[in-house]
């Protein structure tokens, strides 16, 4: 009976054990030492933060709402998608794609990711054109991309037009227009930006063809999207580099038409000219003063004094200055071509640039020997880079004076036949040339007596040419 009652205690004693640890959490257990009970797990490994209901932690859920949104379509991706006409990688504007990634007018946008294009021709000026006139024929004052050509304005949504150099408007691609003929202001008769040179000190100018200053380029305009810019920095996408070895180098010149002295007046037109066609005594030097005037223009030095080939300060004043009934002024090109010590060269035995132009197109002046037309004047200038070592070459028939940083180098005054001229400018101090510094050679020329008439001028190798710029390499 003993034995039965003990194995009664030991089975009710297991099943309030059991009874205890089927409880978990409810039951507190305290230890021996009274210290708060360890909620570690007997392995050590950490407790299990699981959501008791099996959800996914928060973090997790987060995680895959940024990957929803990742994928959604989104503007400005580069991703071409249902909703959008164009995705050119941004959400700025005015570049063809608009920032709803629509396309925007007179542009095309073809490949998603890439850069829209502007649609030359369709008469809407977009991006980076200068005019459209609605097609894309060249020679109507829009060029075939888009681009203003010389001699025209095209407003927008109006057709091009010419321009009238000249008239104290700069309008096209005039960079100035300072309303004369003269050389050497700063403005050419072109109504071309000129280097303003003194004494070998440049002023910084964009758009003269010379680099100055903090320039990276000067293509010899201010318009930006062709390589450099209108602040004369070299554009994105360019290379600008001033070109050696060029086949040929165009410089402006002034043709000043007069009628002979030999000629009656006609209508409003007074006698003609008393220089032309008149006295015809051979060379005489020291017509001209040693340096050029305030104006740029050559001094008379003989007033006063007598002279075999001239008639005084007045008439001679004429002769390089526009003067209404008096002469008839005429812009051209010379282009020296390069030659194989590397100068440039313009060369003309018979030089006639003004045959059925001026008073005799007009019928105010009879073609004279061999159906030429003679009496007149011409003025040129071009700009170099002084190294030390220029050589300045002139022909001239009748009067030629060559002038360089504004001082008297060649003298070939009077009437005569064709003279050369060469002058080495190391050998002349007086000049005050200094090394690396950029100077001017002026030519004043005249041909005043039927008989003949040569031009010729050789241009250093250090000519100044503007910068060229061309699109990188990819």
């Amino acid at each position: 009976m003993r034995s039965l009652d003990h194995r009664h205690s030991l089975a009710l004693l297991f099943v309030s054990f059991a009874a205890m640890a089927a409880c978990g959490d409810e039951a507190v257990i305290e230890k021996p030492d009274a210290q708060t009970p360890s909620t570690e797990l007997p392995d050590g490994a950490p407790p299990d933060t699981s959501e008791p209901d099996g959800q996914a932690p928060a973090s997790d859920a987060s995680d895959a709402a940024d990957v929803d949104a990742a994928d959604a379509p989104s503007c400005g991706d580069g991703v071409l998608d249902t909703d959008e006409a164009c995705d050119d990688g941004n959400v700025e504007g005015s570049d063809g794609c608009s920032s709803t990634c629509q396309v925007e007018a007179g542009w095309t946008c073809v490949e998603a990711g890439k850069p829209c294009t502007t649609i030359c021709g369709d008469g809407i000026l977009a991006g980076k054109e200068e005019c459209d006139d609605g097609n894309k024929a060249a020679g109507d004052g829009c060029s075939a991309v888009c681009r203003l050509e010389d001699g025209f304005k095209c407003p927008p949504a109006a057709p091009c037009t010419p321009t009238t150099c000249g008239d104290g408007v700069p309008e096209g691609t005039e960079a100035c227009d300072d309303g004369n003929n003269d050389l050497g202001d700063g403005c050419s008769p072109l109504c071309k930006l000129e280097p303003k040179c003194k004494d070998g000190a440049c002023d910084d100018r964009c758009g003269d063809g010379v680099i100055t200053g903090a320039e990276t380029c000067d293509d010899g305009n201010k318009r930006s999207n062709d390589g450099c810019s209108s602040t004369c920095a070299v554009e994105d996408g360019f290379t600008c580099a001033v070109p050696e070895g060029v086949p040929n180098a165009p410089i402006t010149i002034v043709y000043r038409d007069f009628r002979g002295y030999d000629l009656p007046p006609k209508g409003v037109l007074p006698r003609g000219h008393i220089d032309f066609e008149n006295k015809n005594s051979g060379s005489e030097t020291g017509i001209v003063m040693g340096t050029l005037g305030s104006d740029g223009k050559p001094v008379y030095a003989k007033d006063g004094l007598s002279s075999a080939n001239t008639s005084g300060k007045a008439p001679f004043d004429q002769w390089y200055r526009d003067t209404p009934n008096m002469n008839r002024t005429i812009i051209g090109k010379l282009d020296l071509a390069l030659q194989g010590d590397a100068s440039y060269v313009y060369d003309a035995p018979q030089f006639f640039p003004l045959d059925a132009k001026g008073w005799v197109a007009d019928g105010d002046e009879p073609a004279r020997a061999g159906g030429h037309n003679f009496s007149f004047t011409t003025e040129t200038r071009f700009w170099f880079t002084y190294q030390g070592t220029e050589i300045i070459r002139f022909r001239g028939d009748d009067d030629a004076f060559v002038f360089v940083n504004g001082k008297l180098l060649v003298d070939l005054g009077g009437i005569h036949g064709p003279l050369d001229a060469a002058a080495n400018l190391p050998q002349h101090p007086e000049l005050g040339l200094q090394l690396g510094h950029v100077y001017d050679v002026a030519i004043f020329q005249a041909e005043r007596h039927t008989s003949g008439s040569s031009y010729r001028v050789a241009a250093p190798p250090s000519i100044v040419r503007a910068s060229v710029c061309t699109p990188s390499t990819p």
